[in-house]
């Protein structure tokens, strides 16, 4: 199967590639040269250029879309131009290209104002007193969208033209709502990402199972499997066979 990698010397994207380079033929698009960058065929563009952008996708079976701006900082400018514009060029140039599959690296900023609320919001400061894990229910893929900022709009905004390239034009797309993944593989540094940590085996599985496993359109939590995760990893077991066997805890 070949594979495009946009971002693809991201963290996220050389994790992949390097745990992955014996099962699928990866190729990258990214925006500027880097030294982290994987040993593979590269193109180096503006991906809100169109034009110069969809040459990547010529001959490509499925697209794991991971370029962004990602801080949820990034001003509306950045987001509209690297997030937006980008990935609807992603979207397209798959149509155009008879691309068959979408692994779309959205976020859980995509619904993270669901953390303002109980027991949410005790859970990601460690006040856990009271709570029982597993016993609360679990934010999953049918909860309405609740962005927490432009950027989590910007990851709403890929979700949907997801499901509108899916609906008419037959390509099948997963998005994936990552939680916290970070260069040390463990959730080490916030109390948070005791509940939200995605550690680098567990996103290589649930992204190999993306790209080898039915689908049609589905909403997938990127999420090891923590005690106190507030995201369901239910559906992905269903759907694609998703287990995840990292767990937070062991470094607390």
């Amino acid at each position: 199967m070949k594979v495009l990698v946009t971002g693809s010397s991201g963290l996220i994207g050389f994790t992949l590639i390097s745990a992955l380079t014996d099962q699928f033929d990866f190729s990258g698009l990214d925006s500027q040269k880097s030294d982290r960058a994987p040993d593979v065929p590269t193109i180096i563009c503006d991906g809100s250029d169109y034009e110069s952008m969809s040459k990547a996708f010529v001959g490509i079976d499925a697209v794991i879309h991971l370029a962004a701006n990602a801080p949820v900082e990034t001003p509306w400018v950045d987001v509209l131009k690297n997030n937006i514009s980008t990935t609807h060029n992603v979207y397209e140039a798959c149509r155009a290209n008879s691309v068959k599959r979408v692994i779309f690296a959205s976020s859980n900023h995509a619904v993270g104002n669901f953390e303002l609320d109980e027991p949410y919001s005790r859970i990601r400061v460690g006040d856990y007193q009271g709570l029982i894990p597993n016993k609360f229910k679990q934010i999953d893929h049918r909860v309405p969208v609740r962005p927490d900022s432009d950027y989590g709009v910007s990851k709403v905004f890929g979700e949907a033209t997801g499901r509108y390239y899916n609906e008419h034009f037959g390509l099948e797309v997963a998005c994936l709502r990552i939680g916290t993944v970070n260069p040390q593989n463990s959730p080490e540094g916030s109390i948070r990402s005791m509940a939200t940590w995605l550690s680098h085996r567990d996103l290589t599985q649930l992204v190999r199972l993306c790209l080898t496993q039915p689908l049609d359109y589905e909403i997938f939590y990127g999420v090891s499997d923590n005690t106190w995760r507030f995201w369901d990893t239910d559906h992905a077991n269903k759907t694609i066979g998703y287990a995840p066997v990292d767990n937070a805890e062991d470094y607390r």
